[in-house]
């Protein structure tokens, strides 16, 4: 049987007579002028009562001391159960707490802040170990061999053929410099020296960063010979995130920068409501007392 069932609809007419022990239950729980005035009452039951009074602590708006009271069957002395600061209707109330997991949105990492990241973190798998690595003179599976053959067999769709197997133009349709025109010397430098101004070692993130993106597990690596100083930031918590970084910069993002801290565990109990304590009805006899020493008797003949 619900709770809303049981309770009584009628108040009880002594427990809702008694205001005034109610409002001074209030305000021995509260500050002296923080209960305002009876605002209301509920029944919780058979011949009990909660009061409702106004609390006028700054800061509370709404908020409201209920005193509930009750008096056992056939008795007329109403007695209280406990008073409590609840918020009203209209109370002002803290928002749902949100974690920071949840709460976090791009952008909102500054220099010096330090993001952790969890040990699961799906985003993140181990590197390579040199587990898998078959030995020099193993032989290929002959799947792998029937994938590779039927990769070069493929036609690549486009204005150029595929180009012959080991012959120059392969090599160039390997390195990525089989078009028209590449970046010369001068324009690497130039897009060096402007990525490594926005994303560089320089920069008050990197500065206040506790380690660099090159030992990042976000960090994307690029290919060709700028692949030696930079990657592509792939945390999208980063202000980074999806910008051509050096490797020499860093923000509280890095993959292994921090852990996820480990919740509180709570303090041990101060008083153990648990444990029964034994307590003796009556004074212990005579016969157990513990006789005096020498010294006892001989201070007490000294004193005589």
């Amino acid at each position: 049987m619900s709770a809303a069932t049981t309770r009584s609809r009628t108040p009880d007419r002594l427990c809702a007579e008694a205001v005034d022990l109610a409002r001074g239950a209030a305000e021995e729980a509260a500050a002296p002028g923080i209960v305002g005035e009876h605002v209301g009452l509920v029944s919780e039951g058979d011949r009990v009562v909660t009061h409702f009074f106004e609390c006028r602590e700054l800061g509370y708006r709404g908020w409201r001391w209920a005193v509930t009271v009750a008096r056992a069957s056939r008795a007329k002395i109403v007695t209280v159960d406990e008073a409590v600061l609840l918020p009203g209707p209209d109370a002002v109330l803290a928002p749902e707490w949100v974690p920071w997991s949840e709460r976090l949105r791009p952008g909102d990492m500054g220099p010096g802040d330090l993001l952790p990241t969890d040990a699961e973190d799906l985003r993140l798998e181990p590197g390579w170990t040199g587990e898998d690595e078959p030995p020099p003179n193993s032989v290929v599976s002959d799947e792998m061999a029937a994938l590779a053959e039927a990769e070069d067999a493929e036609v690549t769709a486009g204005p150029l053929a595929v180009p012959a197997r080991g012959s120059i133009a392969a090599v160039a349709e390997e390195l990525g410099v089989r078009r028209a025109r590449v970046l010369s010397r001068y324009g690497l430098h130039i897009a060096a020296d402007r990525w490594e101004e926005a994303f560089g070692p320089k920069t008050p993130m990197a500065q206040a960063a506790p380690a660099a993106c090159v030992s990042c597990g976000f960090l994307l690596r690029i290919g060709g010979s700028l692949g030696q100083a930079f990657g592509v930031c792939a945390n999208e918590f980063s202000p980074a995130d999806g910008r051509v970084v050096s490797l020499a910069y860093g923000c509280g993002g890095h993959s292994e920068a921090a852990v996820m801290p480990k919740p509180p565990q709570p303090a041990p109990p101060v008083i153990d409501e648990t444990r029964v304590d034994p307590f003796p009805l009556r004074p212990a006899s005579d016969s157990g007392s513990v006789p005096a020493t020498a010294d006892e008797d001989t201070e007490e003949l000294g004193h005589s």
